[in-house]
């Protein structure tokens, strides 16, 4: 039976993106499940794999790009006692994803309750996972406290936000203007990055500085951040976008990290603190939180108690488009791409 998938040709712009044709579904093997992928999540981080600038992949293109999917076990190799045929599943593959069907272990799986919607089901593997774990396990933040998001329309911007005000705590987060109105529909206090002094404005907001920030941009960024956060403050950095964009040369941003890591931790900083969260290290590290923090995160989803922001459902052949729209910055919350449609079961 053939199926269909989408296939990087090479490192580059979304014109790398192919859809294209299999003839023959993959068989699972010993320990793997073959999954039907009903949504696939995208972002910021697929179109960093896009250009060749994710340290995480080492392969090579031709590849599927894909870093999150849900989907419905669709067959089961020798030795899988724990899955069976007919249920939901999602899963973080990193590659992978933008397929109609793919194979994954048996043990990265993690059950998806089958009166969720997939799509918003799938926003939870990576940003919201993300999101929780830097919340509750890195900063372990406490209903009342405050925090700076970064980037608080995008992904994991807008799951930060959501989980936010789900712990009770106080929000502020930039964004550009024209995605003001989506922050404030989550009671985020906003600053316009263009227009406004960022730490200034958190000190007028707050008066000595946030308990938390959350930033994804690094480099010379993380300096800004330091400024925003009160004595004993945390910020959390877990990722470089300037470098993976190309908007900062490297030797800044390797700077901002030996702040991160280890000058900061030093030097007097007013007692503010420093760390860095990767998702698949800390998945590497302690194996059981993941799947315990996604499962958390679906049952708050299926009581109706988080709702992610789904900016759009597309069909799977669209993934070149949905990048662009990505690396243009159209995107407040999570595009999921489709491959058998809306409400397929």
């Amino acid at each position: 039976m053939p199926y269909r998938r989408i296939v990087l040709a090479a490192h580059g712009g979304p014109e790398q993106l192919h859809w294209v044709t299999e003839p023959l579904l993959p068989t699972p093997g010993p320990g793997e499940v073959r999954v039907r992928v009903l949504a696939a999540g995208t972002g910021f981080t697929d179109t960093i794999i896009r250009r060749g600038r994710y340290p995480g992949v080492k392969q090579k293109p031709p590849l599927t790009p894909g870093y999150d999917i849900v989907g419905v076990v669709d067959a089961v190799g020798p030795g899988v006692d724990r899955w069976r045929v007919g249920q939901r599943v999602a899963d973080m593959p990193i590659i992978g994803g933008y397929s109609e069907y793919l194979l994954r272990p048996a043990a990265s799986l993690v059950a998806v309750p089958d009166d969720c919607d997939p799509a918003e089901a799938v926003c939870l593997p990576l940003s919201f996972v993300t999101a929780w774990q830097m919340l509750t396990r890195v900063a372990k933040l406490r209903a009342g406290q405050s925090v700076l998001i970064h980037g608080a329309s995008g992904a994991t911007g807008t799951a930060l936000l959501v989980l936010g005000r789900h712990l009770g705590l106080r929000l502020i987060g930039t964004c550009s203007a024209s995605k003001a109105g989506l922050l404030r529909e989550h009671g985020c206090e906003v600053i316009d990055y263009r227009r406004e002094d960022i730490a200034a404005r958190v000190a007028e907001l707050t008066g000595n500085g946030v308990d938390a920030v959350f930033d994804a941009i690094g480099g010379r960024h993380w300096d800004l951040s330091m400024r925003c956060l009160r004595p004993g403050g945390l910020l959390v950095g877990y990722g470089a976008q300037n470098i993976a964009r190309g908007d900062e040369p490297l030797m800044p941003v390797l700077l901002g990290f030996a702040k991160l890591m280890l000058l900061w931790k030093l030097l007097p900083t007013g007692g503010r603190r420093t760390a860095f969260y990767n998702i698949q290290t800390l998945r590497q590290q302690q194996p059981g939180w993941y799947a315990d923090d996604l499962g958390h995160l679906l049952d708050l989803l299926r009581q109706g108690l988080i709702q992610p922001v789904v900016a759009g459902r597309l069909p799977l052949s669209q993934a070149a488009d949905v990048h662009r729209r990505i690396d243009a910055g159209e995107v407040s919350g999570k595009l999921v791409l489709e491959p058998f449609g809306t409400g397929h079961p």
